[in-house]
């Protein structure tokens, strides 16, 4: 039948050409491996020679040891594998003691604290800070934000515990929190890590009780209503202390301008006596006159006089005369003749209306002298 045949060790032989074929393939793999890596090089150098800068960032090149820092945003170039580089934010970076700022966890040891009359309470502090020195921030100091809140817990705690806690909880806290913040910031610069405190505020201040905080809102309460109180009380004297003012004002006022009038018709009268008197002094006796006439010309109209002859029989009623004219004179001199019994009576008008002529002279004292 048929015969297996042997194999031919000659056939299965490589040939003298197929083994620069073999070689060639593994030259052209090593190749495009190396050609990759190469392509990977150079991606990674060109990644770490340029590097973006944000407004709100520094940068810090740091070559062999010596550092720049970079403010000005853009894109930038530096020399890889030489040069490092980090970047840090200007903006205000926060923490907290007593809570974490994420989840609002309390953190009892932070915030448990002992003040200066043995009382215990927690106190919860917010922090603000920024980096004014980026070289100091990442060269002075290992974990800057560590030492700060470190320094922050001792700072409040010392600061705690020379305060009451009513001054804690209450009206003390703008002058602990403050107090907090410059003890703060003067150990920050004697550290000079490049850091500086903007803010420090109690975020909060409650003792550990439900009784005990209980009574302190008692006392809280009754302190604002003291304040209550007393700013109504201010606007109220506010109100009524102009109005008080304006009042006196007025008074004074008033007064004054009575003390001048008065003054002045004192004034005035003292003028016109000295007018007298120097008028007295160059006619004595037509000055007299003249002051009786006018005295009575004051007098008379306002008074009732009768002239009897000491009997009850009225002879001449003077208050008819308070309107008597020179007209009504020269009438009555052509009047009849008045009977026997009322001689005196005529005797009695006649002297009246001698003594009466000269009134109508008497504002001339030189025709009142004339007269005489």
């Amino acid at each position: 039948m048929f015969k297996k045949r042997k194999p031919n060790i000659v056939d299965e032989a490589p040939s003298q050409e197929d083994r620069p074929r073999k070689k060639s393939s593994f030259e052209s793999a090593f190749k495009i491996i190396g050609v990759f890596l190469l392509a990977v090089f150079l991606m990674i150098t060109a990644f770490n020679s340029i590097y973006v800068l944000q407004e709100d960032e520094y940068a810090v090149i740091r070559t062999f040891g010596a550092t720049q820092v970079v403010e000005q945003p853009g894109i930038k170039f530096k020399i890889p594998y030489l040069q490092e580089m980090r970047k840090v934010s200007k903006a205000a970076k926060q923490f907290a003691v007593g809570y974490d700022l994420n989840s609002d966890e309390a953190y009892d040891n932070e915030s448990f604290m002992i003040t200066k009359d043995y009382n215990f309470v927690n106190v919860d502090f917010y922090f603000e800070y920024q980096i004014t020195d980026p070289v100091k921030y990442f060269y002075a100091s290992e974990n800057p934000e560590d030492i700060i809140k470190n320094l922050a817990q001792s700072y409040i705690r010392d600061t705690v515990g020379i305060h009451s806690v009513d001054d804690v909880l209450t009206t003390g806290k703008y002058e602990i929190q403050t107090t907090v913040k410059t003890l703060l910031q003067e150990r920050l610069e004697k550290e000079d890590i490049g850091i500086t405190i903007t803010n420090a505020v109690i975020q909060d201040a409650e003792v550990p009780t439900q009784e005990v905080t209980q009574a302190f809102k008692n006392v809280e309460d009754a302190k604002q209503g003291m304040e209550t109180a007393i700013n109504n009380a201010n606007a109220d004297a506010n109100t009524r202390l102009p109005k008080a003012q304006a009042d006196a004002d007025k008074i004074i006022k008033d007064a004054q301008a009575k003390k001048e009038a008065l003054i002045a018709e004192a004034e005035g009268q003292a003028s016109r006596f000295n007018s007298l008197y120097n008028e007295y002094i160059k006619y004595p006796l037509i000055t007299k006159q003249r002051m009786f006439y006018e005295t009575m010309e004051e007098v008379l109209p306002s008074m009732k006089i009768y002239i009897t002859d000491g009997s009850t029989q009225t002879l001449l009623p003077l208050d008819q005369f308070s309107s008597f004219t020179l007209g009504d004179s020269a009438a009555q001199q052509q009047a009849p003749a008045v009977p026997p019994s009322q001689d005196a009576a005529a005797s009695g008008n006649t002297q009246t209306a001698e003594t009466s002529e000269p009134i109508s002279n008497d504002t001339n004292p030189e025709g009142g002298a004339d007269h005489e």
